[in-house]
Formats: C-alpha cells, sequence, structure tokens
C-alpha cells in the first residue's frame, strides 16, 4: 500500500507513454459493471472486446452500453464474442484483461484458469472484485500472472462516479500498478485511492458498516425513519436503504458477510447482516432489481418493508416523528453555513437525533480506526468516500464541526476515540484534515 502523491503530471505523462495499451477485454460484459467500465475503457483505446457466456448475451451488454453514456464511440471500438468461442484468441491478443464477473470466489478462480492459458506474459489482469482478497484470487498462479494481477475496483456507474481503488498483491510488480494507476487517472479521469489488500479494501469496509447498521436498526425503527435520520442532510446523496436496493442485498450482503467472517474490530457487530434480510433474500427479495427492497413501487405509491412481518404497506400510512431540526439543518446546508449545520445537528434534542449522531459518529470514529490498515493516511478514505460514494468524507464532518466536537460526540455516543482524531483534536493540527485540490467540501452537503 502505497501513496500516489509521487505520481507527478510529469510522472503520470511518462508512464502512460511506457507502455501500449490498445486492446482491452472485458470479461462479464453483460453485467453492470462490466458494460459500464466497457464504455469507460472505449472513450481510452481503441478495441474493447465484451464477452460473456454467449454471444447474445455480449451483445446485451453492448447495447446497454451505448445507451449509458450516447456515444457513437462505443459501438465503433467494441467487438462481441463468448467464452467458449472467442475468449482463447480475445485474451491472447489483449493488453489488458478486465474480469467484472459475479462477486463469487469459485467463479472468479475458474475464469481466471482460462485466462492465466490464454494471456500473454505482459498482459495486465485487474479484477473489478468489491472486496474478495487480491492475494487469494492469484493464489498458486505462475510468476507471471501475480506479477501482472491487481485489483481495479470501480463504483458503479463508473462513467459518473470517478472514486477507484487500486489494490495489489504482494507479487504485483510496482511498476505495472504505476502504470495502471497512471493511465486510469490521465485517460479514465479515475480519482486513484490506493489500498491494502484488506476484506472490501477502504470503501465498501468503511461504507457498507454504515449501511448494514441502518439496516439493523430499520428492524426496530422501520425503514422510513432511517433513511430520514440518516438521509442527505447528514451528507449523502441518496440514503442507506435506498442505496442497499439500488446496490442490491445479495451484493450488499457478499460483502458484510465478507467482512463480518474475516475481521475483527471494533465495530464488528455491526457488519452482521440482520436476520430477517437473509430471510428475505432467501425468498428473493434483492432489491431493486427484483422490484422488492425496502421499498418497492405499486403504481405511483411507494411501499415500505416491515422487516418484523415481511409485509408491505403504503408509505403514506406510515407516521414518523416530527423531526424539526432536520428542516433546520438543510435551510443552513441551502445557505451554505455547514458548520452551523452541523452544531443544529450536534445540539438536537431527543432518542431520534441521538440515534443519527450515533450512526455519524460511528463512521467517523471507523474511518480513522482504519487509517494504517486500509488506507496510509485518511486522506485516502475520505477521497474514496468522496468520490466513490459521493458521502461526505470523514475528515470533512470533522472540519465542519471542529475537532473536539467530534471527539465529543464519538464519546458521547459510546464509541471509541481514534488516536489519531483525539491528538488532532489535542494539537489543532493539521488545521484542515481534508485537502484536495480541485474537490469543493461543500458538493456533499446535501440539504434534502
Amino acid at each position: 500500500m502505497s501513496s500516489t502523491d509521487s505520481l507527478t503530471p510529469t510522472r503520470i505523462r511518462e508512464l502512460v507513454r511506457s507502455r501500449s495499451l490498445d486492446h482491452v477485454v472485458v470479461l462479464g460484459a453483460n453485467g453492470t459493471m462490466g458494460y459500464g467500465s466497457g464504455a469507460l475503457f472505449t472513450q481510452a483505446v481503441p478495441k474493447v472486446t465484451f464477452l460473456a457466456r454467449t454471444k447474445a448475451k455480449a451483445d446485451e451488454g453492448l447495447a446497454e452500453a451505448i445507451g449509458q453514456v450516447r456515444s457513437p464511440t462505443v459501438a465503433s471500438r467494441v467487438e462481441t464474442g463468448d467464452y467458449d468461442h472467442d475468449l482463447e484468441r480475445a485474451v491472447g491478443e489483449a493488453d489488458l484483461v478486465f474480469e467484472a464477473l459475479t462477486e463469487d470466489f469459485a467463479i472468479k478462480k475458474d475464469m481466471f484458469d482460462r485466462v492465466e492459458k490464454a494471456r500473454r506474459d505482459d498482459a495486465i489482469v485487474a479484477t473489478v472484485t468489491s472486496g474478495l482478497s487480491i492475494n487469494a484470487l492469484c493464489d498458486g498462479r505462475s510468476d507471471s500472472f501475480r506479477k501482472n494481477f491487481l485489483g481495479l475496483h470501480f463504483f458503479n456507474p463508473p462513467n459518473v462516479i470517478t472514486g477507484t481503488e487500486l489494490i495489489a498483491g504482494d507479487d504485483t510488480d510496482p511498476a505495472v500498478l504505476d502504470y495502471v494507476d497512471a493511465f486510469s487517472r490521465s485517460r479514465l479521469g479515475r480519482e486513484m485511492v490506493r489500498t491494502a489488500d484488506t476484506p472490501a479494501f477502504a470503501g465498501n469496509r468503511v461504507g457498507f458498516k454504515v449501511l448494514n447498521e441502518a439496516a439493523q436498526l430499520a428492524e426496530e425503527l422501520g425503514p422510513v425513519l432511517v433513511d430520514r435520520l440518516v438521509g442527505p442532510y447528514t451528507g449523502r446523496a441518496l440514503t442507506p436503504l435506498a442505496t442497499i436496493d439500488l446496490v442490491g442485498w445479495d451484493i450488499h450482503r457478499a460483502i458484510v458477510d465478507n467482512v463480518y467472517e474475516k475481521t475483527s474490530d471494533e465495530a464488528h457487530a455491526t457488519n452482521e447482516l440482520p436476520a430477517y434480510m437473509a430471510k428475505l433474500i432467501e425468498k428473493g427479495v434483492l432489491g431493486n432489481k427484483t422490484g422488492a427492497g425496502f421499498f418497492k413501487r405499486d403504481g405511483k405509491a411507494r411501499l415500505v418493508l416491515d422487516p418484523v412481518s415481511g409485509d408491505y404497506k403504503p408509505e403514506a400510512e406510515i407516521q414518523v416523528p416530527a423531526l424539526g431540526y432536520i428542516d433546520d439543518v438543510a435551510q443552513l446546508h441551502r445557505q451554505g453555513r455547514y458548520g452551523e449545520a452541523l452544531h443544529v445537528f450536534l445540539s438536537a434534542e431527543g432518542e431520534h437525533a441521538a440515534i443519527a449522531r450515533k450512526v455519524i459518529a460511528g463512521y467517523i470514529s471507523y474511518a480513522f480506526h482504519r487509517v494504517g490498515e486500509v488506507t496510509d493516511t485518511i486522506n485516502g478514505i475520505d477521497r474514496i468516500m468522496g468520490m466513490g460514494f459521493n458521502w461526505a468524507p470523514p475528515s470533512v464532518l470533522v472540519d465542519a464541526m471542529g475537532k473536539q466536537a467530534a471527539v465529543e460526540m464519538i464519546e458521547g455516543a459510546g464509541l471509541p476515540v481514534p488516536a489519531n482524531l483525539a491528538e488532532a483534536a489535542r494539537t489543532g493540527a493539521p488545521e484542515h484534515l481534508f485537502e484536495h485540490p480541485t474537490i469543493n467540501p461543500g458538493r456533499f452537503f446535501v440539504a434534502g
């Protein structure tokens, strides 16, 4: 895990010129990440091959890619095919093989068996896994494969969300890592964050902890109230339970189960999938992709899940308590008075405001505790939460409310205060925790 700070604009140009990347093969091109990433690659390389189980599936992916970016470049640069007839030839010609199969370790390993036999020794192989181990995925493979293998984790949809995690295995060639970093930044317009090969990496490790905590709270409070309490006014474009519906309950489960099984940190319990979700997943409830999750549509009406019974009722029939402080915070956000807004949040009375503060305190505490584990500095976590999740980065929230206020909020929630944040509050240094040359922190404070 190394910083990208050494990649100056001059160094990036040198790296991009150091080798050719003219042909990309996308495996799993019929999936949303596959065709979305494939469309992105067409903006930077002259030839992209979309492969899927059948050519018809790959053609469907191409149609989706064209519709997603609305550019004639996509169709002119893409060829389609299937694994049985076209993989060996296409992979043998490719400069980069980009694997975007379903988040299943065995399926990915089987595909890499085929890729290893067909690829050139210098071809780069990248997986878009959202949290499986890079080292485990290339375990036992040839020196050439391991040297050129890495994680390149885009966030959906990649043509809109620029945050990207770059994950090296133990044997990944540093020169290959630097090249992919430079190419992704220069040619694909990515905000690159290097992370350690830990479960769920950085963004999903921090983000899905918050999402799962919201899912746990929904069993007691109901989805409508939870999404109100942890809504846009807390610094996110989309409410947490609506986010889980969008991502897919199956994907959510794969990520949190992986973290829960393979880590044991100070917030371990918040990564345990709620039992009601597990039961509903077995019945086929997967969120938007199946038409029902925490929310579903019945004509123009939105129906809301009762996690206890598994039934749905019209949102209009659900009563939630008056939470006037949220409107006050949102109004201050609209005026650009972010510090004042957060102090209204910090001083709001009542049990529900306290629940909301505990979730946000947990977000900040968990992120700062992960420094040195998932990224070298808080800056990497900040950038992936901001540009990958479109959430207010932890440091942005701390800067707006003040370091000491953040420490007191965490203490008040009964959560552990990270030593690095406590030290920053004690010394006052640095003056601003969030530093980025082009990102305006105000973009994350949504009024609604």
